[in-house]
């Protein structure tokens, strides 16, 4: 069942507002805290979209929806859990997909609006010299869309016992005879740590890379999920569960306990690390939805994105080269060395 958060005061769509940190009314103003929304007007909420009736049609994962505002068709596939109206530009979220196993239980709401991730956007444009043009057109940015992407976050206790060879070398020199010793240790390292919320983007859309890149993202401003920090956005359900996404977590936590230890052996001049005994204890997994602005552009019939955190700003991103502006470039190097160089002839005549 489709949901459009109304405004109390003058029944217009209201938006999750990422400045404010509450739900807000684009046309009278009005600003509430999540929580209060949630308290005091549920009801109301529910009781809108009651009254519209949803396509329960579903063809090769496809369902049809009607939007509680104006009635217009939306069309969204199985994994989409909130997006727009196209025709009245309401923000519409599918009920259906986010009940059950499919309810996040926490989210971190974005830090970063659209007006800043396009500042962003432009500015990192800027700074690429052969960044070609189509890139910043105004047809392009307005493609950036904000979006809630699916996330499970594993709990370890774990633990390694490593084993290494270790060497000093130290030189002294009697006259002029220089001496070499090398001194050999057996370096043994139990360490033990306890990693939280390791996450893991379990969306097929997103490529697990430049989700890995996106990190970190501060736990500090995660809170318990409630819809209406997802009006105004776009959001997915996860396409992997927990225990499909288990073995990416486990080699993650395995890569950190290793490190760990390995960080602990220092003070020699060369390390062997003979035997590494992982201990890993699976602690469960949360599910979460965190924030991330993303644009797709196709340059010279190549697929490149434009990815920002949505919450502290980092930014992962495909950057296409102009051809032109390449060779521009090349031209007023060269014009410039040869003028240097025609100068410096005349300086020496």
């Amino acid at each position: 069942m489709p949901i459009i958060y109304k405004c109390p005061g003058c029944g217009s769509a209201m938006e999750f507002n990422s400045q404010t940190q509450k739900i807000g009314c684009p046309s009278c103003g009005m600003q509430l805290d999540v929580e209060e929304y949630e308290k005091n007007y549920k009801s109301y909420e529910t009781e809108e979209s009651e009254t519209q009736e949803s396509s329960k049609t579903d063809t090769e994962g496809m369902k049809i929806y009607h939007c509680s505002t104006c009635g217009a068709e939306l069309v969204a596939d199985q994994y989409t859990s909130a997006t727009f109206c196209s025709f009245c530009g309401n923000p519409t979220l599918m009920q259906d997909r986010l009940q059950g196993s499919f309810q996040p239980s926490t989210i971190i709401p974005f830090k970063i609006d659209k007006n800043k991730a396009v500042d962003i956007y432009k500015s990192w444009c800027k700074k690429g010299p052969l960044t070609p043009g189509e890139l910043s057109k105004q047809s392009t940015i307005e493609k950036i869309s904000g979006i809630y992407v699916p996330f499970w976050l594993y709990n370890y206790s774990a633990g390694t016992s490593m084993h290494a060879n270790a060497e000093k070398v130290r030189t002294t020199r009697k006259g002029d005879t220089e001496y070499t010793y090398t001194d050999h240790f057996q370096v043994y390292r139990d360490v033990s740590a306890i990693f939280e919320r390791i996450p893991a983007d379990a969306s097929e859309k997103m490529p697990d890379d430049a989700m890995d890149k996106l990190e970190p993202y501060n736990y500090a401003d995660m809170t318990q999920f409630a819809m209406p920090y997802l009006s105004g956005y776009l959001s997915e359900r996860y396409n992997y569960t927990a225990d499909q996404m288990q073995e990416r977590a486990t080699d993650r936590a395995n890569k950190y306990i290793t490190e760990i230890a390995r960080s602990t052996i220092t003070g020699y001049s060369n390390v062997t690390v003979l035997s590494n005994n992982i201990r890993m204890n699976p602690k469960g997994s949360e599910y979460a939805l965190l924030p991330v602005w993303m644009l797709n552009y196709r340059f010279k019939n190549k697929n490149f994105q434009f990815m920002l955190n949505g919450q502290t700003g980092k930014i992962v991103a495909d950057r296409p080269i102009s051809k032109g502006k390449a060779f521009a470039f090349g031209i007023g190097i060269f014009a410039v060395t040869l003028i240097i160089t025609m100068f410096g002839g005349l300086l020496f005549i």
